[in-house]
């Protein structure tokens, strides 16, 4: 047997020997498919299968590139060469070039991204006079979108009066048109947007036979990866060329399949075996990568499940700790909590930060976890997106909040000026600028006194740069008695950035809306923090300051040893030794958007499913008891997925304590029974493993006396204003760490005390206010 057979085991030694025919690997999380793949393709070649008659259809690029690697190794750098190996998009778009003349492309035909495609799609809703509030260019082009990989052509749109109807009442009854202009418009550019990759290439093989029957041909042995995640497009297309000889391979779960929301089909995975007569099943099922209590615990969820393939997921891996379950109280603890267990793994472990991932739900979720990574001086790397502070919509916020304590600020200035739109052009900022260095004054002064300088701007324009200058007066006046919180929830009101962000439908739309509301709850959580400092007011300077720090900080610094920040989603096919689970919480995972139908529901779970197949040593859950939502302090509820998974597979970290219950009605009025006989059952807890005062300083510079005392009789932390609390105490603080207490001045509720702590240095506390716990 040729080397590379032998490090397969007997499972995936069968689907690679398997030649012809069509076949299916039910391949269960790290169970080494992407191996079986790559050693069943060059299996093939060592048969004699000419690389150019084999089709690899993958969903990346990387991993297209990563098997092409592997059989280079096995087969030779030429041969591998000659495969037919890529994403979808990649190997339909080569087809299309060199079919063009077919569909009446040029060969160089361009192809259009999303930001072409918004920039047309707006162009041709300004020509044809319609109402840009209506017609939203994004959620048109997502329209469009949504038709071509539903194989809906304009002229099938026409003849179909339900689509017609449906947008009309939705009061956009030009859809149709704007669709026929666009698709126009593209083909008199000679360009094709993603969706017409896989929408032409439908209609080659659909419309000209020859063509279908030289790639059924070319193509005797297709193979593709990640099935479960093709949508309907993808799937008329695989089943057209695979028809003739029928040797085709498809690997997947189906367990894994969280991509409904761009089209995917769970179904075309489910229904495999319907499609094609006298289909090989195989199953991978022993996994590699994680503990026998990470797998048995997925399991457990995805059994749940009424809609999926039969398999048995196992390991042969060791036992492994129990998945960790930790409350906080709120999401700012939450973060804390990450990044001090992360601190602490870390220095007992040596381990290094790239063993460590924090997956979400949402992107905004990582705002709270990211300042406390930083306070901690904790590297990190936001994956498939922006680092919070760095996104457009937070920026804009920013901007505004910057102007009011700065109008000379001339950045945030030209950012918002026309942010929301107010008919202030670019050609008038740029009158500004020259005015501005003319006069050597800011723009924000020029601007003030508009009608008394010399600048050739219309009385309407100079009208709506005065209104421009009210506002932010407006904020200034209001920043004078306002906290920081209070302040900038009526900024992203009065400026119109709510609303403006309200009007957009897209999910993008929705996500900028949802990182606002992220920003206004770290805002909040920083006001109710600046409560506990003696000399801190909550304003919004303070804040400005604090979140400098956060704009300024570089995570990444060209440095892979960074704990990766992501969402579930992109973390697919990831694998990490830590793994931070966190927003444990109904409406946020399961989503609130999400909870509809059976169908959503199941596939928000295949979604945690996913996140926890992702660990390999640890994983963590963590959820809060409140959560802040638009600066108000909602009450949270656990996720169902976390009493989903069988309890001997848990480690509740955090203890579970009895609800306060204060009956609103005198228990009298029902009978005899005496109000104070009424006793309510304490549910049975788990008692957290705490380690001693003095095993928890060893991690700290900070010293702490041999013959430690408990002042405090709770471990909890606690106001201490009336407490004994005295110089050289030593004490923990959620935000600070641990720290010495160097001295104590003030009466009653004015009592104060500086103290030196590990994180934030010294600070002067209010004790009234401050949550410390007196470890000695």
């Amino acid at each position: 047997m040729d080397t590379y057979l032998s490090q397969l085991n007997e499972a995936q030694l069968a689907p690679t020997l398997q030649k012809d025919g069509p076949m299916i690997v039910i391949a269960g999380a790290g169970s080494g498919k992407t191996r079986v793949l790559t050693y069943r393709i060059a299996y093939l070649m060592s048969q004699g299968v000419d690389p150019f008659n084999i089709l690899s259809l993958t969903f990346t690029n990387k991993a297209a590139r990563e098997m092409k690697g592997r059989i280079a190794k096995i087969v030779g750098e030429s041969e591998a060469k000659n495969l037919w190996m890529g994403t979808f998009h990649s190997v339909f778009a080569k087809i299309l070039r060199i079919e063009s003349d077919r569909l009446g492309y040029p060969s160089n035909f361009t192809i259009y991204d999303t930001q072409d495609s918004d920039r047309l799609i707006s162009s041709i809703i300004k020509e044809m006079n319609l109402d840009k509030d209506i017609y939203k260019y994004k959620q048109v082009r997502s329209r469009i979108s949504s038709y071509k990989n539903s194989l809906i052509t304009v002229k099938a749109y026409f003849n179909n009066p339900e689509l017609i109807e449906a947008d009309t009442t939705a009061r956009r009854p030009q859809i149709g048109n704007i669709y026929k202009n666009y698709v126009d418009r593209c083909f008199k550019a000679g360009a094709m947007d993603f969706d017409d990759l896989l929408l032409k290439t439908n209609e080659l093989l659909t419309r000209f036979p020859d063509v279908l029957a030289k790639y059924q041909h070319r193509f005797k042995y297709i193979l593709v990866d990640e099935y479960q995640d093709t949508n309907h497009s993808q799937y008329l297309i695989v089943r057209a060329l695979s028809d003739r000889f029928q040797n085709i391979c498809v690997v997947g779960d189906d367990a894994q399949s969280i991509y409904a929301f761009r089209g995917a089909n769970i179904n075309n995975i489910l229904n495999f075996q319907r499609d094609y007569d006298d289909v090989k099943v195989f199953r991978l099922e022993q996994n590699y990568r994680s503990t026998k209590n990470i797998v048995n615990a997925a399991n457990s969820i995805i059994d749940k499940n009424q809609t999926k393939l039969d398999k048995i997921v196992w390991t042969a891996n060791e036992e492994g700790a129990k998945i960790k379950v930790h409350r906080s109280l709120t999401d700012g603890d939450e973060g804390r909590f990450v990044a001090s267990t992360i601190f602490e793994n870390k220095m007992h472990n040596q381990l290094p930060n790239s063993d460590f991932a924090v997956l979400y739900r949402t992107n905004a979720q990582s705002r709270a976890i990211e300042d406390a990574l930083r306070k901690r001086d904790i590297p990190y790397r936001i994956y498939g997106g922006l680092s919070f502070y760095q996104r457009k919509e937070i920026k804009d916020v920013l901007s505004y909040l910057r102007l009011i304590i700065n109008p000379a600020d001339e950045e945030a200035l030209k950012r918002v000026i026309n942010f929301p739109g107010r008919g202030i052009g670019q050609t008038t900022v740029d009158k500004l600028i020259v005015a501005a260095n003319g006069y050597d004054r800011s723009i924000f002064e020029v601007m003030k006194h508009i009608d008394k300088i010399e600048i050739k701007i219309n009385s309407g324009t100079k009208g709506k740069l005065q209104d421009f200058v009210t506002m932010i007066e407006s904020f200034q006046v209001m920043n004078k008695n306002a906290n920081a919180f209070e302040l900038a929830e009526h900024v992203t009101k009065a400026s119109g950035l709510i609303r403006e962000f309200n009007k957009d439908g897209t999910p993008e739309g929705i996500t900028r809306l949802e990182n606002i509301e992220e920003l206004l709850n770290g805002i909040k959580d920083f006001v109710e923090g600046q409560k506990e400092l003696a000399d801190a007011t909550g304003s919004l300077p303070e804040f400005l300051k604090d979140v400098a720090l956060a704009t300024d900080l570089d995570a990444d610094k060209g440095d892979p040893n960074h704990v990766a920040l992501m969402t579930i989603h992109l973390a697919k096919g990831l694998e990490f030794p830590y793994v931070f689970i966190v927003g444990m919480e109904e409406d946020l995972f399961p989503s609130a958007m999400s909870m509809n139908t059976r169908s959503e529901l199941e596939e928000e779970r295949r979604l945690f499913y996913v996140a926890l197949t992702r660990a390999e040593k640890q994983a963590y859950l963590t959820y809060t008891l409140s959560r802040y939502r638009w600066g108000k302090l909602i009450d949270a509820e656990p996720s169902r997925f976390i009493e989903e998974i069988d309890e001997q597979y848990l480690d509740n970290i955090t203890p579970i304590e009895e609800r306060r219950f204060n009956p609103m009605l005198d228990a009298s009025i029902f009978g005899d029974v005496e109000p104070n006989k009424i006793r309510f059952k304490k549910p049975t807890q788990r008692s957290p493993k705490r380690k001693t005062a003095e095993k928890r300083a060893e991690t700290f510079k900070i010293s702490t006396p041999k013959n430690l005392k408990k002042i405090s009789s709770s471990s909890a932390a606690t106001n201490l204003f009336d407490s004994k609390l005295t110089v050289g105490n030593f004490v923990n603080h959620q935000r600070f760490g641990k720290g010495e207490v160097l001295s104590i001045e003030g009466k009653g509720a004015d009592i104060k005390a500086e103290i030196n702590f590990e994180n934030g240095g010294k600070k002067k506390l209010l004790l009234r206010f401050a949550k410390l716990e007196v470890i000695g």
